[in-house]
């Protein structure tokens, strides 16, 4: 235990170093996390903390998830509800589509094994993409949009993830009765637990005037959440996400006396604590991919180069298209806005949870998880670089 401890705090510590260097230095602080974290483990430096899947989805995840659906005004969401969801619904399939068939076609991978990664790399990564627009300054609704997406496509893909897994096992493909009852459980369950440890946390937050107890409420439903919905075979994601949303604003963005909203002081340290909390996540997330790159080997660069590209065409084919749909509508975007939207969807630790938790024996297994770092790589280290180019060049820096 001792041992662990001192490992995390030295992490703790290198990340902290790195972050005041990058903002020296101008550099985005996730790059200079995953480049640090690539030097350690090239220069076998033993951290004693290795990426699973478990540390993904159990420590990283919900306060993620929680702080970023927290800050989410949903008077602001309900205005682009429409374009959001149809983004983070049909966007994921058309993505997840278009992946699968370049791996078939392109690389001759069998359907079963590109339909699981077509899949896991359909969703943008809340916690890069939250982190990049936080490093480049983006707000007002290109945020929105960005940030709204990525906290409900993940829940999608990885409801998605979940249905292809489980019809691998199956000797034949799985009725659609079966996937739908599949689909209202882990969708519908995940909503379900969030909405109710959201308003459990709520009405026992205004029993109390004591702030820390109201911090310690937001925890237990950010964290409970999320564990509640993965034991009974629910979304976790779905689950965190709409707690916090509920929690956000019925209570720490409410106004008004007559609403459910917590102290004055409540509200100031339930955001201090959790903007710190995710904070400390982010961190230590991009530290271990970095971390985990080193111990990636790639035998072909060209079929890596081509799944790659495979995820942008994927993205562009849920960008470009969905969006034309609104056009002639008050929720138009435009297409400078469409761009950015594209190249800011990165992917990050999702991918890279759900690559990790497929079984052993799953065919081409060491492909999806080479496929999935790689992709990750290349969002973090060149579109989380070049993002704040694009912005300028798109004149969007101005525009926010």
């Amino acid at each position: 235990m001792e041992f662990l401890l001192g490992r995390t705090i030295a992490l703790l510590g290198v990340a902290m170093i790195v972050a005041i260097l990058a903002r020296r230095l101008r550099l985005p602080y996730t790059v200079g996390l995953v480049l640090t974290g690539l030097g350690l483990a090239l220069a076998r430096v033993d951290v004693g903390v290795t990426l699973t899947h478990d540390v993904i989805f159990d420590l990283i995840l919900p306060p993620l998830l929680f702080e970023a659906a927290l800050n989410l005004r949903w008077r602001e969401l309900s205005r682009d509800l429409l374009p959001v969801l149809t983004l983070a619904t049909l966007g994921v399939g058309l993505c997840a589509l278009v992946v699968t068939l370049g791996l078939t076609m392109g690389l001759g991978w069998p359907i079963g094994a590109a339909m699981a990664f077509g899949a896991l790399i359909a969703a943008t990564d809340p916690i890069a993409v939250i982190a990049l627009l936080r490093e480049t300054g983006v707000k007002g609704r290109l945020a929105l949009l960005i940030e709204s997406e990525s906290l409900l496509n993940d829940g999608v893909a990885a409801l998605l993830f979940t249905l292809v897994v489980a019809s691998l096992g199956q000797p034949a493909t799985p009725g659609w009765e079966n996937v739908l009852v599949t689909a209202l459980i882990v969708g519908g369950g995940g909503v379900a637990v969030g909405l109710a440890a959201g308003a459990a946390a709520i009405f026992l937050a205004g029993r109390t005037e004591d702030h820390l107890i109201e911090t310690a409420l937001t925890a237990v439903a950010a964290y409970g959440s999320f564990l509640i919905a993965e034991h009974v075979g629910a979304s976790g994601v779905l689950a965190t996400v709409c707690a916090g949303l509920m929690m956000g604003n019925l209570g720490v963005l409410a106004e008004g006396p007559e609403t459910l909203a917590l102290t004055h002081q409540g509200r100031g340290f339930v955001l201090a604590f959790w903007e710190f909390a995710a904070f400390l996540a982010n961190s230590f997330v991009f530290l271990m991919i970095g971390l985990a790159l080193a111990s990636v080997h790639v035998r072909s660069l060209a079929a890596l180069g081509i799944v790659i590209a495979l995820a942008l065409a994927g993205r562009a084919a849920a960008v470009y298209p969905l969006s034309l749909a609104f056009t002639r509508s008050r929720w138009k975007i435009p297409l400078a806005q469409q761009h950015f939207l594209w190249w800011a969807g990165l992917r990050g630790a999702l991918a890279l949870a759900l690559a990790l938790a497929l079984p052993p024996t799953t065919p081409y297994r060491d492909e999806i998880l080479v496929g999935a770092f790689g992709v990750v790589a290349f969002s973090v280290l060149v579109q989380g670089l070049t993002a704040g180019l694009l912005l300028k060049a798109l004149g969007l820096d101005r525009a926010s």
